[in-house]
């Protein structure tokens, strides 16, 4: 799945739009490295997204095409 769509999928960023443009401006970090928007995300990447002062970040547990408000928590936890 593209970076782009999991961050809208896994309810990360709001719109995939804005995913989009935060992958172009190199604010999403794909295990330390700038990603693309086209990135193919797969379970155990790291990835860091910095938006305005908040940044997090996370490791993909699950890849999926659909999740409901209750379960897009499921696909990835938080990484201190």
């Amino acid at each position: 799945m593209r970076l782009d769509k999991y961050l809208k999928v896994s309810r990360i960023i709001k719109r995939r739009t804005v995913a989009n443009e935060a992958c172009d401006a190199g604010r999403v970090l794909v295990n330390g490295k700038p990603a693309r928007a086209s990135y193919d995300v797969k379970v155990g990447d790291v990835i860091e997204v910095a938006l305005g002062a908040r940044s997090m970040k996370i490791r993909v547990l699950e890849v999926s095409e659909y999740a409901t408000k209750e379960t897009a928590d499921r696909l990835f936890e938080s990484v201190v």
